[in-house]
């Protein structure tokens, strides 16, 4: 059964749908969603999403929903993960540090990077109509600002990081010996502070720099 995500490569919240499909060995293509042209999307959706990440698997359409915001994550689980994603033994607190970080974390770790991918996107008119959307989220010049004060966002970010950091020296992974969802969540939103940037994760975060190798290396098959 074919499996398509559709996806913009540096998004914190597609990193992590990628990762999981290559730790399970799972055959799937991806299809690269314009930042500014998501039409692809909310035709495939039929007008009910124009976010990524959006997962085809066969005749499924999957993609997130007010009352379930993991739900692609939900489905790789339950089609392909055997609920090694969300075990029981980390419910409910798992989901608090998934919240965490996808949504105070997430949102100072994009900073470092979007300067940076919006200077990748080639035609000058999607890259002004990019910027100008973010301009109407975040204020005037909110790009620029970004990467002036790019030394004191990123220093937010590791503050943020600091448990996260903490809790690595004792355990391989946040939730025991096998990496859960909210591994890779906080793997995809490192991966987004890093990506296309001259943003890195500081040496000091020796524990989170073994285990984001690890992340990056984790196949379910072990092999």
């Amino acid at each position: 059964m074919k499996t398509i995500l559709h996806e913009l490569a540096h998004s914190p919240f597609c990193i992590p749908v990628k990762r999981i499909l290559e730790s399970w060995s799972i055959e799937f293509a991806c299809r690269q969603v314009s930042p500014w042209d998501r039409r692809s999307v909310i035709e495939l959706t039929r007008g009910a999403y124009y976010q990524v990440p959006v997962l085809e698997h066969g005749d499924d359409i999957i993609y997130e929903t007010e009352s379930d915001p993991l739900a692609v994550a939900h489905f790789l689980d339950n089609q392909f993960c055997a609920q090694q994603l969300f075990p029981e033994h980390s419910r409910g607190i798992q989901e608090i540090v998934i919240e965490h970080i996808e949504s105070t974390l997430e949102g100072i770790g994009f900073r470092l990077s979007d300067p940076y991918v919006l200077e990748q996107i080639p035609e000058r008119g999607e890259r002004v109509m990019t910027a100008r959307h973010k301009e109407r989220l975040f204020g005037a010049g909110c790009v620029e600002s970004w990467k002036r004060n790019a030394g004191d966002i990123a220093r937010a970010f590791e503050a943020g990081l600091i448990n996260y950091e903490r809790r690595l020296g004792t355990l391989p992974y946040l939730f025991g010996e096998l990496p859960v969802y909210a591994d890779f969540a906080l793997f995809g939103v490192i991966g987004n502070a890093e990506y296309d940037g001259p943003y890195e994760l500081c040496e000091e975060y020796v524990n989170m720099k073994r285990w984001q190798e690890s992340m990056a290396n984790f196949s379910a098959n072990g092999s």
